[in-house]
């Protein structure tokens, strides 16, 4: 019998997985939380905003003949057997797929990560209601985003001095504070305890708040058992196995050894829960598939869409497509194209992430040129 652990995106997809590939025997399915499988982008986008209600992600239980077992948590793996808050169960072989937690701080301050978090969120954000969101980061932003919409007060708590500032570079992160018009950013403030019903900060200011939401990042949720990496993640190898056996790891409880960039990645976003899947389910029916991707999201924040593709680190240089309010940053190693941000530009972030998909060099002064197309900046492309 084969055991999924995780009923979100990355698990459902590997159960679609290992059926499109063929197996056809024993198969469970094991989600802590009450609901089936569902998207969680939507939760701080569609359904935030109130344009949705459900993110439930389509699938035909009886078709995929999956035993699918809801509100049971797994606390631990061992030999050949998980153990979870409803008792033991034995598997030939497993996945996790556990996804991640966020990141708290000590006091009262509500996180959002599932649809009950979003729901009770929304419910709150109405017209003149205060909201206060510890963290500048994608989530804060999103939040900040939809909370704005809906007449409410925003303040923005930011512990270092710009937004994005633990995802991006300095130079981009300063580039977007212009577009949080509307409200209250307070940057380099070190939050000192988080109330019911404030966030206190050092110096003594109380920011009252109907509502506070702590959005400083997530966290690895992996069971006892496999080896982790420092960050808290199931350190997995290039076919995505742990150092347990016949336990493999896929999504953003899992990180791999990326022999494109050099270093080990850990990636906590929705692309690599849908495409991961099949390259474990391929590994855990006997193949050696590698995964080391060009990763990618997306987030939607004061009416524009940024896109990222590849790991910015890698690179040595930036170079800029200036196009107005529509632009992008691209970072080279050498001549190799290695990340790129895109705002407004899907059409650029497509190009280059193909480009680095075939690990191609580029002309700098082509890729900055907005009238060129991404695709014609490859080196040696004619003029």
């Amino acid at each position: 019998m084969i055991v999924v652990v995780g009923a979100g995106l990355a698990g459902l997809q590997t159960v679609v997985a290992l059926r499109a590939q063929g197996y056809d025997g024993a198969l469970t399915l094991l989600g802590a939380e009450a609901d089936p499988p569902y998207d969680r982008p939507p939760l701080t986008k569609a359904l935030l905003v109130g344009e949705t209600d459900d993110t439930t992600l389509e699938a035909d239980s009886a078709a995929l003949d999956v035993d699918l077992q809801l509100g049971v948590r797994v606390t631990a793996v061992r030999d050949h057997t998980v153990a979870t808050d409803a008792g033991e169960l034995a598997f030939d072989r497993c996945v996790l797929a556990t996804g991640a937690q966020p990141r708290r701080l000590p006091g009262a301050g509500t996180t959002l990560r599932t649809k009950a978090d979003a729901l009770a969120l929304r419910a709150a954000m109405t017209a003149g209601a205060r909201l206060v969101v510890v963290g500048a980061g994608w989530i804060g932003a999103e939040v900040a985003t939809a909370a704005l919409a809906r007449g409410v007060h925003v303040t923005v708590v930011e512990g270092l001095d710009r937004p994005l500032a633990g995802a991006l570079p300095a130079d981009i992160g300063s580039r977007t504070l212009p577009w949080w018009s509307g409200v209250d950013l307070r940057l380099g403030a070190t939050v000192e305890a988080v109330q019911p019903d404030a966030v206190l900060l050092a110096g003594g200011e109380r920011l009252s708040a109907d509502r506070v939401l702590v959005a400083i990042g997530a966290r690895p949720d992996v069971p006892e058992g496999p080896d982790l990496t420092p960050a808290g993640a199931a350190a997995v190898d290039p076919q995505l196995r742990t150092s347990l056996p016949d336990v493999w790891a896929v999504g953003d409880c899992a990180s791999w050894q990326s022999a494109r960039y050099g270093t080990r990645m850990l990636v906590e976003h929705w692309d690599a829960a849908l495409h991961g899947p099949t390259v474990v389910a391929a590994n855990v029916l006997g193949g050696a598939e590698v995964w080391d991707p060009v990763p990618y999201f997306w987030s939607e924040q004061w009416g524009r869409m940024l896109q990222y593709a590849g790991h910015h680190p890698a690179g040595d240089r930036v170079v800029w497509r200036d196009g107005g309010d529509r632009w992008a940053a691209f970072w080279l190693a050498g001549d190799r194209l290695v990340a790129a941000l895109t705002v407004d530009r899907p059409r650029d972030l497509v190009q280059a992430r193909k480009l680095m998909q075939r690990n191609a060099t580029v002309d700098a002064d082509r890729l900055a040129d907005p009238a060129v197309a991404v695709k014609d900046a490859v080196a040696g492309f004619p003029a």
